[in-house]
């Protein structure tokens, strides 16, 4: 009787985890392109501005326009959008909860019977042994408590909706950065160069210098207007390693505090006096929350806005939350910055879709704009410490390092064309040209 009554609890406290639809090995559906009359395989991932997103075989996502499809998988493709609508909508919620609750007081049920019963025998047969089944019972009733506890604190947070029109104010403070925004998105645009020095202070060099970048039209940075709070935040120490984790209100990417090698980018010196340097495509981007941004937007407002969604502001005295964030009063969430690691975003608050084509901790949240290396990349240069950067003109840098007690100069330009020059210049005169053009041009 005692091992029977133990299986029976445990399969009525693990029936949720298998009650779930489909299955692995489902078949991909088969979707015809009128355009091209192909045949492809794939499964549905999202539909949105008339703008379809699907799933391959090998995890990659393929985007088409609606227009693209038959009329039957058109009416398909809308159909399923609105289910999708339909089942993260309230009244869902509410449904699912009632489904829950049934469950819940069913194992309440069951828990009181085995109190009563262990009780009951106890008093009759007077053996200590029957103490089992009300030490199950009440375990069956604790856990059932707790879960609801849970589930009421996740059911009931909201989040307030971003107002688009005061982000744009931040960003647009900066020349060369523009917005525009959709039903889900702000999209940010710029060149990827900011509008202060950079590369000083970096004692640990890639040999990479800062280049322009095309952050614009379909290329541009992707921030949520409706975050939504993430039933499973992702700690920033084990994920997210690759790509960016905010985006700076100058239009300048931020990165996790962590290099690709999950090391403190800024403790082992390569990151310059604002926080930044440059990746393989000889990207600028930011390691630490760019605080001397307030200068510009003013303190008290935000100096970035996660991939979440949620705005990042500069110190706090307030009390933060595991993920250095916290909720406001109006059930708006922000993020702070600390003078140490992880000094932002230890976790990502909001959800996020992770790019199904990379691995933890080197995944990357989606969608990310793409870059494109120039140059081969280089070994790091042992002992070089960069003392000067000079905007000489348009398109025009010299950067010095010093390496040995002895200074070199890396003139660098690019014109209309993408015809990338750079002259390295000896501590003796003599100099080098190298000239590159992106792939494709």
């Amino acid at each position: 009787m005692k091992n029977t009554l133990i299986i029976i609890c445990f399969l009525i406290l693990n029936s949720n985890l298998y009650a779930h639809e489909g299955g692995h090995g489902t078949p991909l559906k088969q979707w015809e392109l009128t355009t091209t009359n192909e045949i492809i395989k794939a499964d549905f991932i999202k539909y949105e501005n008339d703008e379809v997103w699907l799933m391959d075989n090998n995890h990659a996502i393929q985007t088409f326009q609606i227009s693209d499809f038959t009329e039957a998988d058109q009416k398909f493709i809308k159909t399923k959008s609105e289910l999708i609508h339909a089942l993260n909508s309230s009244t869902t919620i509410e449904t699912n909860s009632q489904s829950i609750s049934n469950i819940n007081g069913a194992l309440i049920g069951l828990g009181v019977f085995l109190l009563c019963f262990s009780v009951y025998k106890l008093i009759k047969r007077k053996k200590v042994m029957y103490l089992t089944y009300g030490v199950l019972g009440l375990g069956v009733i604790f856990m059932v408590s707790c879960k609801n506890t849970n589930n009421a604190k996740t059911n009931t947070q909201q989040v307030q909706q971003n107002n688009v029109s005061v982000m744009q104010t931040f960003f647009e403070k900066f020349e060369g950065v523009t917005t525009h925004s959709d039903d889900n998105y702000l999209y940010v645009s710029s060149n990827g160069l900011p509008d202060h020095d950079m590369m000083v202070g970096i004692t640990n060099w890639q040999q990479q210098v800062p280049i322009n970048q095309n952050y614009t039209g379909d290329n541009s940075w992707a921030i949520p207007t409706h975050p939504k709070m993430a039933e499973h935040p992702l700690s920033t120490k084990t994920n997210l390693l690759k790509g960016a984790i905010a985006v700076a209100v100058n239009g300048i990417p931020i990165f996790n505090p962590l290099n690709n090698r999950g090391e403190d980018a800024n403790a082992i010196g390569e990151l310059d006096n604002w926080g930044g340097h440059c990746g393989r495509a000889d990207d600028y981007h930011y390691h630490l929350p760019p605080l001397h941004l307030q200068d510009q937007v003013g303190e008290g407002n935000p100096v970035a806005y996660a991939v979440d969604g949620f705005p990042v502001y500069g110190e706090t005295t307030d009390s933060l939350d595991a993920y250095l964030g916290k909720t406001n009063s109006d059930g708006s969430y922000q993020y702070h910055t600390i003078k140490e690691y992880p000094y932002f975003i230890a976790g990502m608050r909001g959800e996020v879709i992770i790019d199904p084509k990379t691995k933890a901790p080197e995944n990357q949240v989606y969608p990310q704009p793409r870059t494109q290396e120039l140059r081969p990349a280089l070994t790091p240069l042992r002992g070089a410490e960069i003392i000067d950067f000079k905007t000489l003109g348009e398109n025009l840098y010299a950067l010095t390092y010093r390496l040995d007690s002895k200074e070199y100069i890396i003139n660098y330009s690019w014109d209309s064309e993408d015809n990338y020059s750079y002259q390295f210049i000896n501590p003796d005169g003599t100099a080098r040209v190298e000239t590159y053009k992106p792939r494709g041009k």
